[in-house]
């Protein structure tokens, strides 16, 4: 390698004075308009970090001369948003869930408002749309545990199941199997007659025996036909739904173990407005009773 530094015939530049294998290396200057854009962006930089939030301290940053941040910007247009629709909320809140189907504005104001609320709070267990999953009921059918009317919706979603609220939603289905309540043969007995309520095809003389164990252990909860009971929050058996699985192995765990699921009291942790929006939007679903 070379360090001779001499002129380049062929383009008249001068060399760096590197050169290998008879390869010079040429030192060309950088065009002017390319340094004049490479200093403009040292002194636009140097500005923005006087001007606008920059410089980590921690936790924060500097705020910058001008004081603006993001999160103020947000802090702002919520505070706005908020304003705006105050008047729609307390309409909403003063209102009962049919004075609130019966008004378009209010009912516009729920299908955006509400499908919001929902996907922020409940689509993470119900599913997008109210779909539901394995042990989420569908918020979208007939078939409902609590109850489907407006008010039922309301109190279920304001006070939720099986949690530390006073006025939540309680209902405790024994552990037939786990606390020795039913022989294992009752259980898989009463199983296939809960499946035969169905109109699925079991094991006919199982599920002779099994009715018998049914009217002792589940009918005052479930129905005498497997119709449920809405006021004890028992689910219905006569139908294809199923909160769990609907084999028998899913249906022998449940009336083995039971099924404790729960539901947080969203009066707790939302405000009164938007609880009743997310029942109304709820009941909206195509479900409600």
């Amino acid at each position: 390698m070379s360090t001779k530094i001499e002129n380049d015939a062929p383009t008249g530049q001068s060399t760096t004075g590197h050169e290998w294998d008879g390869i010079k290396e040429l030192n060309t200057p950088l065009p002017k308009w390319w340094l004049y854009i490479f200093y403009a962006s040292i002194v636009f930089a140097l500005g923005y970090t006087v001007l606008y939030p920059a410089w980590p301290t921690g936790k924060e940053a500097t705020e910058g001369t001008l004081g603006w941040t993001q999160r103020k910007e947000l802090a702002a247009s919520m505070a706005a948003e908020q304003e705006r629709i105050a008047p729609v909320l307390a309409k909403i809140e003063a209102a009962d869930i049919a004075e609130i189907r019966g008004n378009p504005e209010l009912m516009g104001f729920v299908q955006a408002k509400g499908r919001q609320a929902f996907a922020d709070n409940c689509a993470g267990c119900h599913g997008a749309g109210g779909s539901g999953a394995p042990g989420f009921p569908t918020l979208a059918d007939d078939d409902w545990l609590w109850g489907g009317s407006p008010e039922a919706i309301l109190h279920t979603v304001s006070y939720g199941v099986r949690n530390a609220n006073a006025e939540s939603r309680l209902s405790d289905m024994p552990r037939f199997g786990a606390d020795q309540l039913l022989e294992k043969e009752q259980i898989n007995d009463v199983a296939e007659h809960v499946l035969s309520l169905t109109g699925t095809q079991t094991d006919a003389a199982a599920a002779e025996r099994g009715a018998q164990v049914y009217a002792d252990n589940c009918a005052a909860c479930h129905g005498e036909k497997g119709e449920g009971m809405a006021e004890m929050g028992a689910p219905r058996l006569n139908d294809t739904i199923w909160l769990y699985g609907g084999s028998k192995a899913d249906v022998v765990h449940t009336v083995t173990y039971a099924r404790r699921g729960n539901m947080p009291a969203w009066s707790e942790r939302l405000d009164p407005a938007t609880v009743k929006v997310l029942a109304a939007y709820v009941h909206a679903l195509g479900g409600g009773q």
